[in-house]
């Protein structure tokens, strides 16, 4: 498969490129040593969301009818790797434009689609994903948070952990279980849950990978419309699994590694250990762990735009980027010591930022299990 980019993508990373260094601010390491779901950076991602939008470049991949471009799923490759590399200036709203976007294309009403696509085209929607609880954590089948049909109404009891952005969110992409005697996969909806709805109460987790990054949502007697649910009545567990493909592939860790990686060579250089051949070796297996996380999302987003349907490739690609993610934190540590996890320096955020690589859209043992059955064809325990 030959990934060489064209004239006219490598044309737009160097304009991507040109835009990042003009318009993130000179404190840009500052406001975004947190990650994405600190509050400054959330605060930013607004209008920086916008000005990406005004350029047309926010959803250039979706369709012209939904406020895109329909740009090559390449394109959006292109910027995410930017972002990510650069620390997610969009902050929550990456979530938006890679999932949860497609998803209500996919899936919603027309009044959905009119709510919601437009304003998160336009860089002015913040959203927060309600999918772990207490009890079930990365198995989101064991989910137990209810939502019983009251009329035109679903009365909704329970409770998230580990919910990012929540304190920023206006809707959030809810899973619950609309059919209480149902068990594991079916019976299981999705709602667009306004935040804002009475019932719903967000509590802080304190957590060493940031400021106000975690996050516990607990929902008593919340009502929420029918109408805000997405897809048919119990089968949420479809609409889910499509996004996911999506979001596994969507927050290209590797490029933030990678870009960590020649820092750590820097200071390797300028510590004079640079020249040692066992530091040259841990170096040039974090890079080949970077690589090889580059070229199997690569593959799936080829897949994708070629139209193929959704396989376990993105499973693999996922566990490549943890692997890589971690690698690279793990080498910093050694290399540097607790120089490395100095707070705010770029060892410390990469440390913090890949401490979530593990657990975020599924857990890394979640995934490997799914590539044991799927992609190499094992049984079940």
């Amino acid at each position: 498969m030959e990934f060489g980019w064209s004239d006219e993508d490598l044309a737009y990373r160097r304009e991507l490129r040109a835009f990042l260094a003009a318009e993130l601010p000179d404190d840009w390491a500052e406001l975004s040593k947190d990650g994405p779901g600190s509050e400054a950076q959330a605060r930013f991602s607004r209008d920086f969301a916008a000005r990406l939008a005004a350029r047309g470049w926010l959803t250039q991949h979706w369709p012209r009818e939904y406020g895109g471009s329909d740009a090559s799923p390449w394109r959006h490759a292109i910027l995410s790797e930017e972002m990510w590399s650069r620390g997610e200036p969009r902050g929550p709203q990456y979530m938006n434009v890679n999932w949860i976007g497609p998803a209500i294309m996919k899936f919603g009403t027309e009044e959905q689609k009119r709510l919601h696509l437009e304003r998160i085209s336009r860089g002015d929607a913040l959203w927060c994903q309600g999918f772990s609880e207490p009890e079930a954590g990365s198995d989101l089948a064991a989910l137990r948070t209810l939502a019983i049909r009251d009329g035109d109404q679903y009365v909704v009891n329970g409770g998230k952990i580990w919910t990012s952005y929540a304190n920023h969110a206006e809707f959030c992409f809810l899973l619950v279980r609309t059919d209480p005697d149902s068990k594991r996969h079916r019976g299981i909806s999705v709602l667009l849950m306004p935040m804002d709805t009475p019932g719903v109460e967000i509590r802080e987790i304190p957590a060493v990978v940031g400021e106000r990054y975690f996050h516990e949502v607990f929902l008593t007697d919340a009502r929420v419309p029918v109408s805000c649910r997405l897809g048919p009545e119990h089968e949420g567990w479809s609409v889910v699994t499509y996004a996911l493909q999506y979001e596994r592939v969507g927050s290209p860790r590797y490029a933030r590694a990678a870009l960590t990686l020649d820092q750590l060579a820097e200071l390797a250089r300028s510590q004079g250990v640079l020249d040692d051949a066992g530091v040259q070796e841990k170096l040039g297996q974090a890079r080949a762990l970077c690589e090889a996380a580059r070229a199997l999302t690569y593959r799936v987003i080829d897949q994708r735009a070629r139209n193929q349907p959704p396989t376990a490739d993105s499973n693999v690609a996922r566990v490549a980027g943890t692997m890589a993610d971690r690698a690279v934190a793990e080498l910093a540590l050694e290399l540097f010591g607790p120089e490395s996890l100095e707070y705010g320096t770029f060892g410390d955020a990469q440390f913090r930022m890949a401490m979530t690589a593990g657990v975020a859209v599924g857990a890394t043992e979640i995934q490997l299990n799914l590539i044991a059955t799927r992609f190499l064809g094992l049984p079940r325990a």
